[in-house]
């Protein structure tokens, strides 16, 4: 039986955190939007302006038959940096801030822990500054910014 769940993370800018999660057998889409702030429908342009406290997300729907929670909790510390607020890379602003947006309390439970295991694990010098808040409305991206890499041929610089 397929029980298809939600999962939303922010980790930088959504293009390679979407191409990333869209390869992890069991996902069975994985969408760019902008989620976690306060201004309705918002653009990029708005979003990009740091000013409508909307990240940069990826809103994630999967089958918890084939792929666990822990699993792509995994996929999102394996592939961003948790310790530099509001930047990845050079990708700079509140925008771009380490977050998981949790759907249910049994999410909320699982990313304190994977967060709190990561922090003991000695991995990162610096201290873990990844949020961890409910999820709110997901507003997709505009179109262009949907399979972003795939459309354009580049292959994402993150891997699993």
């Amino acid at each position: 039986m397929t029980i298809l769940k939600k999962a939303t993370f922010g980790a930088g800018c959504f293009w390679g955190v979407e191409a990333l999660f869209r390869k992890v057998p069991g996902v069975v889409d994985a969408v760019s939007g902008y989620t976690g702030g306060t201004l309705v429908n918002p653009t990029y342009e708005q979003v990009c302006n740091s000013e409508t406290g909307h990240v940069e997300a990826v809103e994630v729907t999967y089958d918890s038959e084939k792929v666990s929670y822990e699993r792509l909790l995994e996929v999102f510390w394996m592939n961003h940096n948790p310790t530099t607020p509001n930047q990845q890379g050079p990708d700079r602003g509140s925008q771009y801030r380490s977050v998981i947006f949790y759907h249910d309390e049994e999410q909320k439970k699982l990313a304190e822990a994977s967060k709190e295991t990561l922090a003991q694990s000695g991995k990162w010098q610096k201290p873990i500054v990844t949020e961890i808040t409910p999820a709110e409305t997901f507003y997709k991206a505009e179109e262009y910014h949907q399979r972003y890499f795939e459309k354009l041929g580049i292959e994402p610089t993150c891997h699993l």
